[in-house]
């Protein structure tokens, strides 16, 4: 017996879907295709099991398919197959599970990072090198000078000869001393007068009535000379490390007070008043929104303060001391000693440079910190 025509694979007579169809009873139809099917629920069932076998069949052939796809790629040609092979897949297919989480770009950022640190460290090394061509050209003309004998040496000694004099103060373990206990002075008056100067500026620079009853004085007393206040602080104090301390402390003052009072009054007002709103008053609005307003100006003020500092240590060095940078200059002027007249003048100029370094770490922390 013949089959009907469009009949698939689980229609034929000898399924049980025929013989449910040819039972007795049973009325056969034909849908729009002409494929012969039961009536009812019991079609729809029929159509489903024929076609979900079907679908089932293609998924698992196209996923065997793509299964041996991936794995001829994996060990590449018969040729080439082995080891070598399968690493290269393997490390294939692990660049791109790592791609597809993210971590190539993460990978790129660290690359980045790293890009920039070097291109950091080039710009500190070139900006080195470039702070130290003109002492290096300096201390080039003069070696020229001093050897050509164009001037005579006991009235310029050459760099050697300051380095020996240097030297020799180092044997004798009198360098480091004159070095360490002028730089306490300068520290201990530079703390002092720059922590009594903020406070000053900010009364003079916040508050209307502070500012009318101490802006005149103060002014007045900034015109004062250094040395005009050493006959007045020896007569007090007397020749003690409080007269240096104190007269280092003055000159670390006034360019606080001067330049964070000034700032503080030119702050602006709408950030005042949204600190207000906040609720913060006094103190806390200084600590808060004013002085990390000013830090710039702050950051000036004490680099000021630090260069007087250097200034005011000499003047009281020079009268009434026994050790320092200050007395090494005054004992090297009365004995001749031109070589160690150089030597005070270049390590003061290194020390002042090396503590306005640190005042420019403090600058960086403070824009970090409030910017």
């Amino acid at each position: 017996m013949s089959e009907p025509r469009g009949t698939q694979v689980g229609d034929r007579p000898n399924s049980a879907a025929a013989r449910r169809r040819n039972a007795p009873g049973t009325r056969a139809t034909t849908d729009t295709k002409g494929v012969p099917g039961s009536a009812g629920a019991l079609g729809n069932a029929d159509a489903s099991n024929t076609a979900v076998p079907s679908s089932t069949a293609d998924a698992s052939s196209a996923a065997v398919a793509s299964s041996a796809a991936d794995a001829s790629n994996a060990k590449g040609a018969p040729s080439r197959g082995g080891p070598a092979g399968r690493g290269r897949g393997t490390a294939a297919t692990l660049f791109q599970f790592s791609s597809s989480f993210g971590f190539s770009a993460a990978g790129s950022a660290l690359g980045q990072a790293r890009r920039g640190s070097r291109r950091g460290w080039k710009t500190t090394i070139l900006t080195i090198l470039g702070g130290l061509l003109l002492p290096g050209l300096i201390l080039l003309i003069w070696q020229l000078i001093a050897s050509s004998g164009l001037v005579p040496s006991y009235r310029l000694p050459s760099p050697s000869s300051v380095f020996l004099a240097g030297t020799d103060l180092a044997a004798r373990g009198e360098l480091g001393l004159h070095v360490a206990i002028s730089t306490q002075r300068v520290l201990l008056g530079f703390l002092f007068g720059s922590i009594v100067g903020l406070v000053v500026a900010a009364t003079v620079g916040l508050s209307r009535i502070g500012s009318v009853v101490l802006s005149p004085s103060l002014g007045a007393l900034r015109a004062v000379p250094s040395l005009a206040w050493l006959p007045l602080l020896a007569l007090y104090l007397g020749y003690s490390e409080d007269q240096k301390v104190l007269l280092i402390a003055i000159g670390a003052f006034f360019p606080v007070y001067t330049t964070v009072s000034a700032a503080l009054r030119h702050v602006d007002e709408h950030l005042v008043e949204a600190g207000r709103a906040y609720g913060y008053r006094g103190t806390a609005l200084l600590r808060v929104v004013q002085l990390p307003a000013v830090v710039p100006s702050v950051v000036s003020a004490l680099r000021l303060a630090l260069a007087q500092s250097w200034l005011f240590l000499v003047a009281g060095e020079l009268l009434g001391s026994s050790l320092g940078l200050g007395f090494l200059l005054n004992d090297s002027q009365n004995n001749g000693r031109i070589d160690r007249l150089f030597l005070a003048i270049v390590l003061l100029a290194v020390l002042g440079k090396i503590t306005d370094g640190l005042v420019g770490v403090l600058e960086r922390y403070l824009l970090k910190r409030w910017s």
